[in-house]
């Protein structure tokens, strides 16, 4: 039986959102003039509070607006790892960095499954100690630029768990075979955790606390 620990990031093992201070951190060192475009960022809050974007289309019209129609790689790269950094120095609980050690130690295989795009949430799980990266794919153009276009679904809602069930054919591990217990915040990640074995509701918004009060699943909060 494998053990398998499996995280969210944002607001699970983040105190904030990270996808909007990722744009900001490399906005800041890719096009700084971009950022005159921020005004503009209520338009697409709007278009998708009326229900005219989903949220893939929201992140890629962010990305294009404040980080441009692509990104060298290699530059992206850069930014993302020293946004991983800034990351972990300023915006991480200290009990999941806690919980994290103790389930590496006891054996877990540590497991990132996030809506965040892969290309930033990946130097961030590398230095928290984690095995695996399950996140949004980007699509790329020439010399593997980043393109502000997502391949294949934003890792959210059941399109998660779809990616969840993909990685793990991928690496050879049949459900029968795991031992999973999943960390998140939010009811929207309610098919993972219907799918663990050892639902753990973290730093619960109210939707999701009502849910597993009324289910009996563990509940804790960092910070």
């Amino acid at each position: 039986m494998t053990k398998i620990a499996l995280y969210d990031l944002d607001k699970t093992i983040t105190k904030r959102p990270t996808y909007m201070p990722f744009l900001l951190h490399a906005a800041w060192r890719h096009e700084r003039w971009r950022l005159a475009f921020l005004p503009g960022l209520v338009f697409l809050f709007a278009g998708y509070l009326v229900r005219a974007l989903d949220r893939a289309r929201l992140k890629e019209l962010m990305q294009a607006m404040l980080l441009g129609s692509q990104v060298d790689a290699g530059k992206m790269k850069e930014m993302a790892e020293s946004f991983a950094k800034a990351t972990l120095e300023g915006n991480v609980h200290i009990q999941a960095l806690a919980q994290i050690a103790k389930e590496k130690a006891d054996g877990y295989r540590l497991v990132l499954a996030t809506a965040s795009y892969a290309f930033y949430a990946a130097p961030l799980a590398r230095l928290l100690g984690f095995d695996d990266v399950i996140g949004t794919l980007v699509k790329r153009g020439e010399d593997e630029a980043i393109l502000p276009k997502i391949d294949g679904e934003n890792c959210y809602g059941e399109a998660k768990l779809r990616m969840v069930e993909a990685w793990g054919e991928e690496h050879g591990l049949p459900r029968d075979d795991l031992d999973v217990r999943f960390y998140s915040d939010s009811q929207t990640d309610l098919p993972v955790f219907d799918w663990s074995d050892d639902p753990i509701s973290t730093n619960p918004n109210a939707k999701l606390r009502a849910i597993a009060e009324k289910r009996g699943w563990r509940i804790i909060a960092w910070g």
